[in-house]
């Protein structure tokens, strides 16, 4: 086999095991686009065009809210505050559930999500950041680097304390599993709707389009504002070495990342919106989790955290 079909077919083995192919990229392919594997990213958003066929009924757009929000939190909530940062605990079952509620947003495993994140952060809009739109610009840091061939593999060297459970590792390495499984449960929700209440006016491709597609894109491209414009639009409170910054636009969008130079600042904090003003709807959320009983030890924000190097 040639190499070119070699790296043809290994591309394509990891659209359902993310774990398949070479660790090593060579230094010069590493910003060069996987076009056969990032086939299913642009066929998520491709697919959206189905609207046009489909229609709308009021219930498919709440659905496609509903499962936005649900995913975003988990995203907020457990792929970024508890699986990057450990800003609170929880048990075993509950950090599986939220890992598969991330998974489902098809933003890849949740040790993939933390390793790049907690990469990130250590090297915030320098060289070896990611995802700077201050180093590469807005299309790299919005989505092009997800495309890329060095950043495919998950950096398990940065998740040593999470890739000790297997069921993480699983979603990890089968990460379209979840994903596959919600599209192919909305279109038989929707095909059940059909039958039962057909006066909602839905059907299991409107569902598919409206609840998988549609919430989906809306959503990845929700969280990766906090790549690209929370690096180079809003306030800046506090003296960081990167260029982070404060949103309410960005924090509405994305139920509370926004607040990104707070985030940035003091990364160990449950909350990002350090004051009561600052909106931070995920954040509010977890505080309910914790009076619940399924998470505990949330940390807080010091008051000489708060009111230090002001700008």
């Amino acid at each position: 086999m040639k190499p070119e079909t070699e790296s043809y077919w290994a591309s394509f083995v990891q659209w359902f095991d993310s774990h398949a192919g070479p660790d090593d990229v060579p230094e010069t392919e590493k910003k060069k686009v996987d076009w056969v594997r990032a086939i299913p990213f642009y066929a998520l958003h491709l697919a959206c065009l189905g609207v046009i066929w489909v229609g709308w009924s009021w219930t498919a757009v709440l659905v496609a809210a509903v499962l936005y929000a649900i995913r975003m939190f988990a995203v907020t909530g457990f792929y970024h505050r508890y699986f990057s940062h450990r800003t609170f605990k929880t048990s075993r079952p509950v950090q599986f559930l939220f890992g598969v509620l991330g998974n489902s947003a098809v933003q890849r495993g949740p040790l993939w999500w933390a390793a790049n994140h907690r990469h990130h952060h250590r090297h915030s809009d320098r060289e070896e950041d990611i995802h700077s739109p201050i180093q590469d610009g807005f299309y790299w840091s919005h989505f092009g680097w997800i495309t890329s061939k060095g950043i495919f593999k998950t950096k398990l060297d940065y998740v040593r304390d999470l890739a000790k459970f297997p069921e993480l590792r699983w979603l990890d390495r089968f990460d379209n599993f979840v994903p596959l499984a919600l599209a192919i449960g909305l279109f038989g929700f929707g095909e059940l709707l059909r039958l039962v209440a057909p006066g909602l006016g839905t059907t299991g491709p409107q569902l598919l389009i409206w609840g998988f597609f549609i919430s989906t894109v809306v959503l990845f491209h929700g969280t990766c504002t906090i790549n690209s414009l929370a690096h180079t639009f809003g306030r800046r409170r506090y003296e960081t070495t990167d260029h982070s910054r404060n949103s309410l636009i960005l924090a509405l969008i994305t139920l509370g990342e926004g607040w990104h130079n707070n985030h940035h600042h003091f990364p160990a904090s449950t909350r990002q919106g350090f004051f009561w003003w600052e909106v931070d709807l995920t954040y509010y959320v977890l505080v309910l989790f914790s009076k619940l009983g399924l998470i505990w030890d949330l940390r807080g924000v010091p008051e000489h955290v708060r009111s230090a190097r002001r700008l």
